[in-house]
């Protein structure tokens, strides 16, 4: 995710992190390019490269940009879905370090302190687990031996929620807790649980590939044909026109196809990492601990 403040007006000429401009160059360059041979043919080779009326682009250029539009905004409910998901998972572990007080009966209990402080490191486990199972190619990095998966030997993040349940349901059976309280403790579980199907949908749901293809068909076809019907009008300003175009056909393509996949190792994905070392630090906290890890600061305006 890409945290900085907005670019100022000389900033906005130059500014790359976090544009899609280094994405859609090549893109940008061929349209250029093909709006130059347009002219230099108009000119010298009327014949060969002859001008047609712009009102059916200026059509098409409508059509396309709503549905570049519809799209994008599709595109961005999963981004913005995908946020709440992470959102409840916060609250959720927050939640539970203050439903889990109970399970210490005082000072001195350590036993009932040792199982609180392990049912609190499944939950931090589970944050990490998710955010490897999400996001493979880059996992979090825990600060805690008790929250990293590659020391405890577990693989997925729905094994964490096992052993909670477990752990809840051995308290259960010793009447170490009453039945209100094990409902309560279990239904933040099951909202742990909701979390995760909901982001493995997103991820393993893509919007479909007919629509997207029909949409990369139809930009590229407006782009590379926009010169044709501007040449007499632009003259050699059409190369430039058609690049501009271009970057905002291209540009907004290029968005939606990474604000689709919200867990991406990409410059607008979902900070994950953060997030989870979010949960840590919450979760440490009800533990009692006061040496607590820093939260994790973006690198280059980039927030993982």
């Amino acid at each position: 995710m890409i945290v900085r403040q907005s670019p100022t007006l000389l900033q906005l000429a130059y500014v790359l992190r976090g544009s899609v401009v280094p994405k859609i160059l090549p893109q940008l360059t061929l349209t250029a390019l093909v709006g130059l041979i347009v002219v230099v043919l108009h000119r010298w080779e009327p014949a060969y490269v002859p001008s047609v009326t712009g009102l059916p682009f200026a059509l098409i250029g409508i059509a396309l940009s709503i549905f570049l539009g519809f799209r994008n905004n599709a595109c961005y409910d999963r981004w913005w879905e995908a946020r709440k998901q992470w959102g409840e998972l916060i609250a959720v572990s927050r939640a539970l370090g203050r439903q889990s007080i109970v399970l210490q009966r005082g000072p001195d209990d350590a036993e009932g302190r040792g199982e609180r402080h392990a049912l609190l490191g499944d939950i931090g486990l589970f944050a990490h687990l998710l955010v490897a199972h999400l996001r493979p190619q880059n996992p979090a990095k825990p600060s805690r031996p008790a929250f990293d998966p590659d020391l405890l030997g577990i693989g997925s993040p729905d094994a964490a929620l096992r052993a909670s349940a477990e752990r809840l349901a051995r308290l259960r059976g010793e009447g170490r807790i009453s039945d209100i309280l094990y409902q309560t403790l279990e239904r933040s579980i099951d909202q742990l649980g909701g979390v995760q199907a909901a982001c493995e949908r997103i991820r393993n749901t893509p919007l479909p590939y007919a629509y997207t293809l029909l949409l990369h068909r139809t930009a590229y076809l407006f782009c590379f044909l926009f010169p044709l019907g501007f040449v007499d009008t632009l003259g050699w300003m059409t190369p430039f026109c058609s690049a501009l175009v271009a970057y905002a056909f291209f540009g907004l393509d290029a968005l939606g196809v990474e604000l689709e996949n919200p867990f991406d190792d990409t410059d607008h994905a979902l900070r994950l990492t953060a997030m989870a070392r979010i949960v840590e630090i919450g979760l440490l906290e009800a533990m009692g601990e006061t040496d607590l890890p820093p939260q994790i600061e973006p690198v280059q305006h980039v927030l993982m």
